[in-house]
């Protein structure tokens, strides 16, 4: 990935509905170049999909929580626990983490009887020893935006 490829990856994180004459301007390539690299990008799973920036509350799932769950168990229901909360609509990420837990959640949902819902289903599954439930009451800041690393010296 050059600093070209950086280029068109910025703009489109900033505006994915960026047509391809738009990004060949950023690229400062010919459109047919600059889908050529959007392609390749593609190929290459760096652009994993396209998706739209929704306003959660106005789609219906105004609750941001964060669940700290503590698992007991081996790697079994580890990789039980992971394929059952990829199933879960409701689950925007799930990560494994370091410290007294092993996952944590960001959760989105319409409201507190719904994320009550959740926990109990949570805590239901034999391998869940613990949780920890943090709610959001405000949000300064919520992104999808990763920063995009500057191109080594020698690739500019």
């Amino acid at each position: 990935m050059d600093a070209i490829d950086r280029k068109i990856l910025v703009a489109l994180q900033q505006d994915g509905s960026a047509g391809l004459a738009e990004l060949s301007k950023v690229a400062g390539l010919s459109v047919s170049a600059t889908a050529e690299r959007v392609k390749r990008l593609e190929e290459r799973q760096v652009i994993r999909g396209w998706r739209a920036d929704l306003d959660p509350a106005a789609v219906g799932c105004p609750l941001l929580a964060f669940v700290f769950v503590a698992l007991r168990g081996g790697a079994k229901e580890e990789a039980a626990f992971r394929k059952a909360m990829r199933r879960e609509e409701a689950v925007l990420e799930c990560h494994q983490v370091s410290g007294v837990w092993t996952h944590l959640l960001k959760l989105r949902l319409p409201d507190l009887a719904a994320l009550e819902g959740f926990l109990a289903g949570l805590r239901g599954q034999a391998a869940v020893d613990r949780t920890e439930v943090l709610v959001a009451l405000a949000t300064a800041k919520e992104t999808a935006i990763l920063p995009v690393a500057p191109a080594p010296p020698e690739e500019e």
